[in-house]
């Protein structure tokens, strides 16, 4: 059974997707729940990468296709949310920073406990 108000990690999800759809502001507070995404100086940043910890401790990860090569990756991009449930993008690592991939993932948010937030990013979407 679905309880919203219990799902806190939902409600972090949401706020960043907010922010993503409204990048326009500039602010350098830390954490998940910052209101508005940046640093921007001069660069729009459009995207909250995060990783997911499962209940025992362990970082989610996700296959995808690179070149027809099965790829792995633990950095997504929130890209809806609906109750206890989120569409997230799989980004792919590369040097220093992350590029967007076509692929998707929903997840069930009740089977997580920790969300870590890494500093906000511009993708190509």
């Amino acid at each position: 059974m679905e309880n919203n108000e219990s799902c806190c990690i939902a409600k972090v999800l949401k706020v960043i997707n907010v922010l993503q759809k409204e990048a326009t502001c500039e602010n350098t507070n830390e954490g998940c729940s910052r209101p508005f995404l940046g640093p921007n100086g001069t660069m729009l940043y459009n995207t909250r990468p995060i990783t997911l910890y499962s209940k025992t401790g362990n970082l989610f990860t996700a296959n995808y296709y690179v070149n027809n090569n099965l790829t792995t990756s633990s950095v997504f991009r929130v890209e809806d949310v609906k109750g206890c449930c989120a569409k997230l993008r799989i980004l792919q690592a590369t040097d220093d920073t992350y590029t967007s991939t076509n692929e998707f993932i929903t997840i069930n948010l009740e089977c997580f406990c920790i969300i870590r937030c890494l500093n906000d990013i511009s993708l190509e979407i």
